[in-house]
């Protein structure tokens, strides 16, 4: 289950998931929600009365007390119903949830991505990110300012601009930021998405990607390799967490008890980030 099924990194969670129930003898049932709670709480009711094995909810949300809440009895009523509920993205909920969480580095992926553009010389560096309440954004924002931090050094709280994750967002933001005259040199993007707006509203405005303004994304979808220049980025391996959280969810060795699995993420170094300064 997935807010929107034509963002490239649900896409590939979707395909991991249905690939290893596929192999593993089980029928995999995509749905989309558009974000609407109720939507997905009505899917799941559906599952639960069709005594689905497990109920997987790709991507962040918001993480509110009240989100907490509505989950844990999610949880629990599948548990009841002999189902188990996996969070893929998200963060886990405690040690006494009946949930299985699988996560990758989203925090550590933006903090060394970031460390890489500081280490290129860039101290201006403009972050494009995501809703503001959104668990995925808050882990990149904190990535982002943290590798700031780690060398001594505090952004510049104008260069921290909020939206979505989306490619018209990126090129939406990016016009803002130029319109205001930001002073910087380089711009960090929550997504690949965002990164490919913002690549065409630089070159519009006439400006050299890595020439004039260095560039780079998250997540290494796969059309990141052949944007001009090749996008640097942070790859999350989305296809292995959509395999794992089948396998983690039918493998019941550890009974209800809670299960929490982090993957890792990497920079991916390509052409859109210069060196500048001496």
């Amino acid at each position: 289950m997935l807010e929107d099924i034509t963002r490239p990194s649900f896409a590939h969670m979707a395909q991991g998931v249905e690939r290893e129930a596929a192999r593993l003898g089980h029928l995999c049932l995509v749905c989309s929600t558009d974000g609407n709670p109720k939507q997905e709480l009505g899917f799941i009711e559906m599952m639960r009365a069709q005594r689905a094995a497990a109920v997987i909810l790709v991507g962040g949300a918001a993480d509110t007390p009240e989100y907490r809440e509505r989950t844990r009895k999610i949880a629990d009523s599948l548990a009841s119903a002999g189902s188990r509920l996996v969070l893929c993205g998200r963060p886990p909920l405690g040690p006494d949830a009946p949930v299985t969480a699988i996560e990758y580095d989203n925090e550590g992926g933006a903090h060394a991505l970031v460390a890489h553009v500081l280490t290129q010389g860039h101290r201006r560096v403009l972050f494009l990110g995501g809703p503001p309440d959104h668990t995925t954004a808050q882990g990149r924002v904190r990535g982002y300012l943290d590798a700031h931090r780690a060398r001594g050094l505090e952004p510049d709280p104008e260069l921290l601009l909020h939206g979505d994750f989306t490619r018209d967002c990126g090129y939406r933001l990016m016009r803002r930021a130029l319109a205001q005259r930001l002073e910087f040199t380089a711009v960090v993007a929550a997504t690949d998405l965002v990164a490919a707006g913002a690549l065409t509203a630089l070159h519009e405005a006439g400006l050299d990607v890595p020439g004039d303004v260095s560039l780079a994304g998250y997540d290494d979808i796969p059309f990141a390799r052949d944007l001009h220049p090749a996008l640097t980025t942070v790859h999350v391996p989305y296809q292995e967490l959509g395999r794992l959280a089948v396998r983690s969810a039918l493998d019941r060795s550890a009974g209800d008890a809670a299960t929490h699995l982090l993957l890792g993420t990497h920079v991916v170094v390509r052409d859109s980030v210069a060196h500048v300064g001496p």
